[in-house]
């Protein structure tokens, strides 16, 4: 008798749970915009660094974004933007498709705008300035790092993402564009920029002879702006170069080196060690995977490290790995403070989604993430120096750096 009951409850409740499923699983016939946001769940789902996703239950933010179509892409795309902003994570973003393509050609070393790297302030919310790119439009109007952007051209930043702001100040050259720009404890003031196409070159390097008591002593001075596809091939040209030129110290700027892609750091930092870790990487179950040097180090002159506000991302692991691989030391003010890891992932419709997949330590497992990296010798800079200014008797670091290689052991070293 019992058994008959079961066998009558079970098939009066098998229709009602099929229903259900199919009520509540958005995986059958769903409409394009719906695919494209579950490619971007899915992405998310697998590969974020924070498994709590925030603190919510992630499957249900899913559903409840599922439960309807959407009436357009556009729609989509701005349901997307929600979901993600719901991390928290500024740099966990949506690119659509012309964003996407923006960020491709940055990251390959041309652009055309005003040429600020800007990042929006996790603790804030506020859009701020890493660093002018050397030689740009925004440079020579002045702007500096962490300065803030509170408009441009009358539209408020508040709300805007990295990639709405970078497309507000893009635009053809001879065109100009009106920032307001908030400075320390400053008001805000406008500030004109003419955009103009910038090719991004990250290395300037030259030869210096430098007075080291009755001696003089050859160094190499690098300037690297960016890690960008150019960057470890111009910067393995210019040390091969330098070394040719009889350069027996290094001074390597990384100063307003915003970062930039995650392996030039890796690889540049192999220019400059024989052995060491480079960066621990740190997955979101504690995982942690690491980039080692390869023995392919193309000097051991001695090596000087000009860090500032602007030393972010990539700039911050190559600074770490040498500061704690007792490569290099480090002179200037404490770094900006990036210690996380994005992933660019291709998108079905051609937009693009970046995602931390992970956070970074320095060698000796320093996470730095809002916290930046202290230099061995801190030299802060009472008032901006100008462009023309930088690596001269008028920039109080490159000279803290001049006296250090010219000074004890690392000179005795440089011999």
């Amino acid at each position: 008798m019992f058994k008959r009951v079961f066998q009558v409850v079970f098939w009066l409740l098998l229709p009602m749970a099929i229903a259900a499923l199919s009520f509540s699983s958005p995986a059958y016939a769903l409409t394009d915009e719906q695919k494209l946001f579950n490619e971007v769940w899915r992405l998310v789902d697998r590969s974020y660094v924070d498994e709590t996703f925030n603190h919510q239950n992630w499957w249900l933010v899913r559903q409840k974004a599922l439960s309807k179509p959407f009436a357009n892409r556009e729609e989509a795309y701005e349901a997307i933007s929600r979901m993600l902003k719901s991390l928290d994570d500024p740099f966990t973003r949506f690119l659509k498709p012309d964003q996407y393509q923006n960020l491709q050609v940055t990251t390959s070393g041309e652009l055309t705008g005003v040429g600020l790297q800007i990042a929006i302030e996790a603790q804030t919310g506020i859009l701020t300035v890493i660093a002018p790119i050397a030689g740009s439009p925004a440079e020579a109007a002045g702007i500096q790092p962490f300065d803030r952007i509170v408009a441009i051209d009358g539209n408020s930043t508040q709300q805007m993402t990295l990639e709405e702001a970078a497309d507000r100040m893009r635009g053809p050259a001879g065109t100009r564009v009106t920032l307001l720009v908030e400075r320390g404890e400053q008001g805000a003031n406008p500030v004109e920029v003419v955009r103009d196409r910038i090719t991004l070159n990250p290395v300037y390097a030259d030869v210096r002879s430098v007075s080291a008591g009755e001696k003089s002593l050859p160094v190499g001075y690098i300037r690297l702006s960016q890690f960008n596809a150019y960057a470890t091939p111009e910067l393995t040209q210019a040390i091969n170069k330098l070394e040719t030129q009889g350069a027996k110290a290094y001074i390597l700027d990384l100063r307003n080196n915003p970062g930039g892609l995650l392996q030039a750091g890796i690889e540049i930092a192999r220019l400059w060690l024989d052995n060491g870790t480079i960066v621990y990487v740190v997955n979101r179950q504690g995982i942690f995977d690491s980039f080692d040097a390869t023995g392919t180090a193309l000097t051991q002159a001695p090596l000087v490290v000009l860090v500032n506000h602007g030393t972010a991302s990539s700039s911050e692991i190559l600074a770490g790995a040498l500061h704690d691989n007792h490569r290099a030391i480090l002179v200037g003010e404490k770094t900006f403070g990036k210690g996380l890891i994005q992933s660019l992932f291709d998108l079905s419709d051609g937009s693009g989604l970046a995602v931390t997949i992970a956070k970074y330590e320095t060698p000796d497992h320093q996470d730095i993430n809002k916290l930046g990296i202290q230099p061995d010798r801190e030299v802060v800079s009472q008032t901006p120096i100008l462009p023309t200014q930088i690596a001269t008797d008028a920039d109080p670091q490159y000279q803290a750096a001049i006296e250090l290689l010219t000074q004890g052991s690392l000179l005795a070293d440089a011999a």
